[in-house]
């Protein structure tokens, strides 16, 4: 079963500390700047050593996926993680999503109280691969100065990578067709709009974690995209599948577009 294999494969080496993994990755907490609207970016900086990969937050067959955990913060209402444009990366006959390089997440932290400073502490779980897969666990601390207003170009270089919305980039429509298959439902996705460049990828995500999706095959026909993949339950139980909570993100050479949900099709 795939899905065996794939969870297989990513716990293999256990759980180990950052500690432990100095020579895989490092990670650190960019301070950042405080926004105009009272929001401060920040960003976690992981630096791969040679040879080793990271997850995206959809990691895809065999990856590992990200998990943040800010519960020693101070001043904290809230962390969005945006996420920079990552790329299918082949591994170990799987299809993950990720990053082959080092990179820098851009961090929107929310303070509770304007005009003061807030102290960015957890704890983040991460996989990173090379020629086996390590789950590590890493944790962090910075305090997020709200004095500080001259952005950090690493941190805005980052955030000119993450991808474009479906408006910007020109879809039309994404309409889906669900048809239920041994074990699962499949998912016809068809999407309009322009080309994003070479070798386009769709990555499709269930909006349910309790939701496996198999890697998609992709396929374009003139202005059309076509993405089709199935959609298994964890426990082997029968599901619903929420059209509005299906994402889509297309990745090729020439960027990325993120669309959130699809109309009957």
């Amino acid at each position: 079963m795939t899905l065996l294999k794939a969870a297989l494969l990513a716990t293999c080496a256990g759980s180990v500390s950052a500690q432990d993994t100095a020579d895989m990755v490092r990670v650190d907490v960019l301070p950042g700047w405080r926004a105009a609207d009272g929001s401060h970016y920040a960003g976690l900086r992981l630096d791969l050593a040679p040879g080793w990969k990271t997850y995206w937050r959809s990691p895809g067959e065999a990856g590992v996926p990200p998990l943040f955990n800010w519960r020693g913060s101070r001043n904290l209402s809230g962390v969005d993680v945006i996420w920079p444009s990552p790329k299918p990366v082949p591994q170990f006959g799987f299809m993950t999503i990720g990053y082959d390089h080092d990179v820098v997440v851009p961090l929107r932290v929310r303070p509770k109280a304007g005009g003061r400073d807030v102290r960015l502490e957890g704890q983040l779980e991460i996989g990173v691969c090379k020629d086996i897969c390590v789950p590590i666990s890493v944790n962090v601390a910075q305090v997020l100065p709200s004095a500080a207003k001259k952005p950090d170009p690493a941190i805005v270089a980052a955030l000119t990578e993450r991808p474009y919305g479906a408006e910007e980039a020109g879809v039309r429509s994404v309409a889906c067709r669900l048809s239920p298959v041994e074990g699962g439902v499949e998912l016809t996705a068809t999407i309009r709009m322009p080309k994003l460049g070479v070798s386009e990828y769709a990555v499709v995500e269930a909006g349910d974690p309790r939701l496996w999706v198999s890697a998609p095959e992709t396929t374009r026909q003139g202005e059309t995209l076509v993405t089709r993949a199935v959609l298994s339950h964890v426990d082997g139980r029968s599901f619903a599948v929420d059209r509005r909570s299906l994402r889509f993100t297309v990745l090729s050479r020439g960027g990325a577009v993120d669309i959130q949900g699809c109309s009957a099709g």
